[in-house]
């Protein structure tokens, strides 16, 4: 069971191969034998075994999987610490993120280690032991959430709970070949959360792989009326991005030094260059944002956290950490109201840029450290450490992280996607497709994950419908504002199944295409966009399209059965056959070509 996904554990208790009290007893012997600065509060068999028998309903999603919870998020009965024992208290009730989890049939195994009060990048500043890496325990495992992620990586639970506020979710990650999804801010309630920044934290979830990591936030993603900081999801989400994805790629990336960092970057942009357009995007905006994040207001966040701590038992709080929080001290309200406005300038500005592309590629951090140059120089080696996550939260954004490979040294890093908020569910399916394209092992466990799926998984809501559109509707066409006027939303760029023709049709304004399906003279599969329509809208929207056009049923690449365009066949008879030319963008491009000459 080492290194199980969800499906594995699932598919162990379907099976009969397994009962989730003989797991328990098992797993338990390995969690006793793991790394001990991993956890602050482990459960024994006894513990384990309890939660098993209390189990009643295998057709629960997550029926009798183990996972794992950091150390600032409550678990009813489990002391929470911060990593600070003279912080320690006992809550009478789960984190909401928690009780979902058990709801949905989960089991807990303990509560994981952390940089003290989730101030940290590193992994290092516990006084319940520095977290090693469990590829080379000299180097670090990233924070602050390094005992999730470690966790996960040694494939003792095959998921875990972090959290994520400058980071912390992404860069252990990196560090130890993991999914680390950092979700939009308010999407995962953070309801029975210690806060570090409680207007910027999000409950982040690491996973082995991408397919486990989006069906966390599926079941995790619930609007909370306990949580002040929570927030309803839109109606509408784009769940997919087009075929080939514009990604903004920084023109400047700092290495300090690193070059093997700078090398894996350049092979994993070699390779995402095969399945995304590549743009090179100015990403000052996102520099001078993360610059902000230990200035004012946040910082003045962190300090009302610790405040009492620090007045009564300062030496409670590690050197560093106390070296941190006390200049808040000494802000005033003129301070926080002007990085407030500072950051309201830098997030248009980002808005702008966001605007040019599908989403942002990263790499996770610009290079990776030893726990012994830390600990020598743990100020500035940590800020580095955040080049590249610092800024999301405080721009309200989304973001994943996904394994990049490994380095000449053996040790892995990682690239991460960012995009505005809301676009989760589509940031999973590209990196879906990124893990079909590169695969990776589970963790640091040397085993090969199974290959996800790389078609859309997510259903539409019963108040949209989807429909295709292929050509005068798509993105960036003249009637593309039929759509969006309506709250429609892009879902994915796909291909229809291949029996399909292709003509433009003759005297449209604006030029249209028909499209046919040819199963006896064969055909072809022309791309296509799928669209989320609220169902109210759905009228109007057809009522708008002229003979010979209309809207039928029909069939993508991969076997779905959509709303969509068709054509009335006599309308061909004086049409052009451009099925050949690859699509209506590409016809276009002819068009203008010509009238060019």
């Amino acid at each position: 069971m080492i290194g199980w996904t969800l499906e594995k554990w699932q598919a162990a208790y379907r099976n009969g191969d397994l009962t989730p009290v003989q797991a328990m007893k098992q797993l338990a012997t390995a969690l006793h034998d793991s790394e001990r600065a991993l956890w602050i509060h482990l459960l024994d068999e006894s513990s384990l075994v309890e939660q098993a028998e209390a189990l009643n309903d295998p057709t629960l999603p997550l029926y009798g999987v183990p996972f794992a919870v950091k150390d600032n998020i409550d678990v009813a009965g489990m002391p929470t610490t911060a990593a600070c024992s003279a912080f320690a208290y006992t809550p009478e009730h789960d984190a909401t993120a928690v009780r979902l989890l058990r709801q949905a049939g989960a089991i807990v195994v303990g509560k994981t280690n952390l940089d003290q009060f989730a101030t940290g990048l590193v992994g290092t500043r516990s006084p319940y032991g520095e977290t090693p890496n469990p590829f080379n325990p000299d180097y670090l495992s990233g924070g602050s959430s390094s005992g999730s992620a470690v966790a996960v990586s040694s494939g003792l639970v095959p998921f875990a709970l972090g959290t994520d506020t400058a980071g912390s979710g992404r860069v252990p990650a990196a560090f130890t070949n993991t999914v680390g999804l950092k979700p939009t801010r308010g999407a995962i309630s953070t309801k029975g959360v210690v806060p570090a920044c409680r207007t910027l934290d999000c409950v982040s979830i690491f996973a082995l792989d991408v397919s486990d990591a989006h069906t966390l936030y599926r079941l995790l993603g619930q609007f909370d009326e306990a949580d002040a900081y929570s927030r309803p999801a839109p109606k509408l989400q784009s769940t997919g991005l087009p075929v080939r994805p514009k990604l903004g790629i920084p023109k400047d990336l700092p290495w300090f030094g690193d070059d093997q960092a700078k090398a894996l970057w350049e092979r994993n942009l070699a390779a995402m260059s095969e399945i995304a357009e590549l743009v090179t995007v100015d990403t000052m905006v996102l520099q001078d944002a993360a610059a902000l994040l230990y200035q004012g207001p946040w910082v003045a966040e962190r300090f009302t956290v610790t405040e009492a701590l620090l007045q009564e038992q300062p030496d409670a709080v590690l050197p560093v950490i106390r070296d941190i929080l006390e200049p808040a001290a000494s802000l005033t309200a003129a301070d926080s109201f002007r990085a407030q406005y500072q950051l309201a300038e830098l997030k248009r500005q980002s808005e702008t840029l966001m605007a040019q592309v599908d989403a942002l590629l990263l790499p996770t951090t610009p290079g990776i450290y030893t726990r012994a140059a830390v600990n020598a120089e743990p100020i500035t080696l940590n800020s580095q450490l955040g080049t590249w996550t610092n800024f999301v939260n405080l721009l309200d954004m989304c973001a994943l992280a996904l394994p990049g490979g490994f380095r000449e040294d053996g040790l892995p890093g990682g690239i991460t996607l960012v995009g505005r908020a809301w676009t989760d569910h589509a940031l999973a399916e590209l990196g879906r497709r990124w893990q079909h394209h590169l695969p990776w092992q589970a963790g640091a466990t040397g085993q090969m994950l199974t290959l996800p799926t790389t078609e859309n998984t997510f259903s539409a809501p019963d108040n949209t419908i989807t429909v295709a559109v292929v050509g005068a509707h798509l993105t960036g066409m003249p009637l593309n504002s039929q759509l969006t006027e309506r709250d429609a939303v892009l879902l994915e760029a796909t291909h229809t199944a291949p029996c399909y023709r292709l003509y433009a049709l003759a005297n449209t304004v604006p030029p249209k295409p028909g499209l046919i399906r040819n199963e006896k003279d064969g055909g072809d599969s022309i791309p296509i966009e799928l669209w989320q329509m609220p169902v109210e809208h759905f009228g109007s929207f057809v009522g708008l399209i002229p003979a010979p056009l209309g809207i039928g049923s029909l069939e993508t690449v991969d076997g779905r059965w959509v709303k969509g365009f068709i054509c009335e066949p006599w309308a061909i008879d004086d049409a052009t056959d451009i099925t050949e030319l690859g699509g209506w963008r590409n016809y276009i491009a002819e068009l203008k070509k010509k009238e060019s000459l």
